[in-house]
């Protein structure tokens, strides 16, 4: 039998826009308040794109800075991999456009849909390829401009979105955390409780679906909330039971919602100052919350005391789609 690769992270990086969002500026676009939002989400502001900015632009930043981040080139990348359900276009994939415009001109390149658990989902199929021989560098984004399908008339959903990217540089090399296995779920049943129901091949934005709004985001907020509490604890106890040889050091989960990742957290019996939340900063960037926050725990040292402990990922989102991922750091 083929003895396998090990798989770790040699670099990250992250990239969000200039233009901020703040609370306030919501009271003059709808019936809300600063107060309401931070008491029921914990977001105090997100960034959004402005004017020239994409999906693709953030990717490519954050892609470069986690390349350097590892010390390689663009050359050094065998495959680009972006997950996003906000492509620049519906075809090529944004991966592509990456691709290029990086440099990359050895990588295979595709996007991942799989919504807010998408960068686990690549998180999984980036170990694969490494640890078969398929690949040795697997640039893996996970970027978003949630800004662009929000209905910002609806209070219920648009405080709770920004725009962002983050990134991983997955290599046999590596200097970071070793990636274990992960574990990726699907429950179709759930399809429309986070979707946007036009623009796809079903059904055509015509002037009158567009004018009810069907071209936008919409979300079964209470349906969201019971399901990710739930899977949250059952994510992270699944993969402590399943490395039983490492101290649980930390958990960087899916920024969804403050009231949602503290309930969880109360739930597991985890210290706060054992999760990793900045979400009071950027809100739900979907498929790029949990690269911008890995990068970020990374560079400030956060990560330091969990040296030769589990780091635990965790995210669930539309599809319906959950998943977890793990290093031993």
């Amino acid at each position: 039998m083929t003895q396998l690769a090990r798989v770790g992270i040699r670099g990250t990086g992250s990239c969000v826009p200039a233009k901020i969002l703040r609370n306030q500026d919501f009271e003059k676009m709808v019936d809300t308040s600063d107060e309401w939002i931070t008491s029921r989400t914990g977001i105090k502001e997100r960034r959004v794109v402005g004017a020239g900015e994409s999906t693709a632009t953030l990717a490519l930043e954050a892609g470069r800075r986690a390349i350097a981040d590892a010390g390689l080139t663009p050359q050094d990348i065998d495959v680009v991999m972006v997950a996003t359900v906000t492509p620049d276009n519906q075809f090529p994939s944004t991966a592509c456009k990456i691709q290029v415009q990086l440099g990359a001109t050895r990588a295979a390149a595709f996007d991942i849909s799989a919504a807010c658990t998408g960068f686990l989902y690549g998180m999984t199929v980036a170990r694969a390829l490494i640890a078969s021989g398929a690949a040795k560098n697997i640039l893996l984004i996970g970027a978003e401009t949630l800004s662009r399908i929000v209905d910002y008339t609806d209070r219920t959903s648009c405080i709770l979105f920004g725009d962002g990217a983050g990134a991983a540089v997955l290599s046999n090399e590596f200097t970071r955390g070793e990636v274990l296995p992960s574990r990726i779920f699907a429950d179709g049943s759930g399809y429309e409780v986070m979707w946007i129901r036009t623009g796809g091949s079903l059904e055509r934005p015509t002037p009158e679906l567009m004018a009810a709004g069907h071209h936008f985001m919409r979300i079964r907020g209470r349906e969201v909330y019971k399901f990710a509490v739930s899977k949250m604890v059952e994510l992270v106890e699944e993969q402590v039971k399943a490395n039983p040889e490492l101290e649980l050091g930390f958990v960087i989960p899916h920024q969804v919602n403050l009231r949602i990742i503290e309930s969880a957290r109360e739930r597991l019996g985890i210290p706060a100052e054992r999760i990793y939340v900045n979400i009071e900063k950027y809100g739900n960037t979907s498929a790029a919350s949990i690269p911008i926050a890995f990068d970020e725990a990374v560079r400030s040292g956060v990560l330091d005391s969990s040296r030769g402990k589990l780091v635990v990922f965790c995210a669930f989102g539309a599809g319906l789609t959950w998943g977890s991922g793990a290093l031993r750091w």
